[in-house]
């Protein structure tokens, strides 16, 4: 199954693709929020429903807001690489505010002075089981609702240096979580799967899931181990190399297009303002 939400922000309707047809979801749920994905998504015949019209509208996020965002610190061995540092033991865990994401075709907005704001496409996966303490990482893969494409948008300044210890800073500001724009479920995907970026057309990163320190499985089964993972969270599990902390592209200003695109999860565009 493919989910797709759209209408203006805080009033997106639920919408079902199949057979390269749109169905509306509105009669059957009033949102792709956590009740939804815990129920395993629909399970009728997609003719049942009304089709959907989309006429050009916005598409919002594949999700309602999550109730937690948690990140995955420098998850590709070459994005390590570049940031200066040994791959990790275990992984590197931050949270992100709820409140960062966007959708697909959304503005990113710059914080006022920001001259060091960076792109990360990362695979985003979408709790639909409850986690709590699993037994191992194929017990994990169970309680995978979908998978979505992420700009996880980083202030390095904020981050880095006026971090205090913590990335969060440097991750939380609004809009610096575009999301989707389809919830694909795991059924429809082959891994691994490519990830690409560009900047005004320019590329940036290209690499693939297998560079992934940790994978989907491994990350969810250790964050059980410290935190309990409900339907509706979102994970966002790092990006590749190719990010402006590299020191081998700017970073973003206002004007700037940023675009991101994953394997049969679909392709943003984000227009840059200050």
């Amino acid at each position: 199954m493919r989910y797709l939400r759209v209408g203006p922000p805080g009033a997106e309707r639920p919408i079902l693709s199949s057979g390269g047809a749109l169905y509306d979801l509105s009669s059957v749920t009033a949102d792709i929020d956590a009740p939804f994905l815990a129920s395993g998504g629909y399970q009728g015949d997609p003719a049942a429903l009304p089709p959907a019209y989309v006429d050009g509208g916005r598409v919002g996020p594949p999700i309602a807001r999550p109730g937690v965002i948690l990140c995955v610190g420098q998850n590709y061995a070459a994005h390590a690489a570049e940031s200066g540092a040994a791959p990790p033991d275990e992984p590197i865990i931050f949270y992100k505010a709820p409140n960062t994401v966007a959708g697909p075709e959304d503005d990113i907005l710059l914080p006022p002075g920001s001259t060091r704001t960076d792109w990360e496409v990362e695979l985003g996966v979408v709790i639909g089981r409850t986690a709590r303490y699993l037994a191992s990482p194929s017990e994990a893969m169970a309680c995978v609702a979908g998978y979505v494409v992420v700009n996880d948008v980083s202030e390095r300044e904020y981050q880095l240096e006026r971090s205090g210890g913590q990335w969060s800073k440097g991750k939380s500001c609004e809009t610096f979580n575009p999301l989707g724009p389809w919830l694909v479920t795991p059924d429809e995907l082959t891994f691994p799967l490519r990830l690409r970026s560009w900047v005004n057309g320019e590329p940036r990163q290209d690499s693939s899931t297998a560079d992934m320190i940790f994978d989907v499985g491994f990350l969810i089964w250790h964050l059980s181990q410290f935190t309990v993972l409900e339907p509706g969270d979102l994970i966002n599990t790092g990006t590749p190399q190719g990010v402006a902390l590299s020191g081998r592209f700017p970073y973003l200003r206002p004007g700037d297009v940023v675009e991101t695109e994953i394997d049969g999860l679909g392709r943003q565009r984000s227009g840059v303002k200050g």
